[in-house]
């Protein structure tokens, strides 16, 4: 690889973070917009979609030095370290990276929705007929909920169960679509809010665990998980569909495990976020390497394993009137 790319030798860590503190003021930009016109193109290979589904999510990246902007905030994983607090949003089918921001520690977690979600829908494809936007109770706002029915743009949103929906909870009528599942829905306006919506509530037995984040909430014998949505579907069904949102946390572990999203290499914000963007522009190329080349078996691979069966082949580099070829193994990776 050293050969291929003629670099007389690897650089080294303090190499690489000079150069992104020498590139990130005029290149952070560039890398964006360059990174935006693959994406544009990516969205209608190997296939149009004409469905968009935003999933909206925030994570938090402790640091342990005194970096710029990394202040302390809500921090689960080292309560009371200083850290960033990037918000992301991928897309649910094609699990593309769509567009993201790196924030200082102590912003809110919807801080910044509608500048992110804005910039999302700027970059859509002509042929799109539809968006639906998927978030968790952080993102559980009237303003944003306003917008995006401004936008025309669909929704499902946990709901923060407040004290006035808490009290609907016990006097509402469950039928049971699925085992272990009880649904209902009301209509509800709660203060501030525009005009009254659709909120569905699912509840389960306590004894069974339910899914992350689905305990939010007991009362009696049940947990229960309140959505707020604008969709028609039908209550078990709008459970499900917004479960598949679980994926998200699953990249964003994968960007910090595979793609080292949490190891910060400097003290200088705009080096840092130059970072964030390059690893994110990585992440997108293996997966529309994985979408274009891979079959079906390895669409859900994560980084390691394409490593191991793809990546890390057995080769020989030689040289014939002067040009490289590089001689694979026949059978493929797995050849020893």
């Amino acid at each position: 690889f050293q050969y291929l790319t003629g670099l007389p030798s690897y650089p080294d860590a303090t190499t690489l973070r000079r150069f992104l503190l020498r590139v990130a003021p005029v290149a952070l930009p560039r890398l964006r917009a360059l990174h935006d016109q693959f994406l544009q193109r990516m969205t209608i290979t190997p296939h149009r979609l004409t469905r968009l589904i935003f999933d909206v999510d925030s994570t938090v990246l402790v640091v342990y030095g005194q970096q710029e902007q990394a202040r302390r905030g809500y921090n689960p994983i080292k309560r009371g370290r200083p850290s960033y607090h990037p918000l992301l949003c991928f897309e649910g089918q094609s699990k593309d990276f769509w567009h993201g921001e790196l924030r200082p520690g102590d912003v809110h977690t919807a801080s910044g929705t509608l500048n992110l979600l804005t910039a999302c829908l700027a970059k859509i494809p002509s042929g799109v007929r539809s968006v639906i936007v998927r978030a968790d109770k952080g993102f559980y706002d009237h303003a944003l909920i306003a917008w995006l029915e401004e936008q025309r743009v669909d929704f499902v949103i946990v709901a923060d169960l407040t004290a006035p929906i808490k009290r609907k909870l016990a006097h509402l009528r469950y039928v049971s679509p699925s085992p272990e599942v009880e649904v209902a829905e009301f209509r509800y306006q709660p203060t501030r809010w525009p005009h009254p919506y659709r909120f569905v509530v699912i509840r389960r037995p306590q004894p069974e665990e339910p899914a992350e984040q689905l305990t939010l909430f007991k009362l009696s014998r049940y947990h229960y998980q309140v959505l707020v949505t604008n969709l028609p579907l039908q209550p078990l069904n709008l459970w499900r569909f917004y479960n598949d949102r679980a994926g998200v946390e699953l990249l964003i572990k994968q960007l910090k495990g595979d793609y080292a999203l949490g190891s910060i290499p400097t003290r200088h914000f705009f080096a840092n976020e130059t970072y964030f963007h390059l690893l994110l522009l990585a992440y997108n190329l293996v997966n529309w390497f994985k979408r274009l080349c891979l079959p079906e078996e390895l669409q859900n691979a994560t980084l390691q394993t394409l490593r191991h069966r793809i990546l890390l082949m057995p080769a020989q580099l030689r040289r014939t009137d002067n040009r490289p070829r590089l001689l694979l193994p026949v059978s493929g990776p797995r050849e020893a």
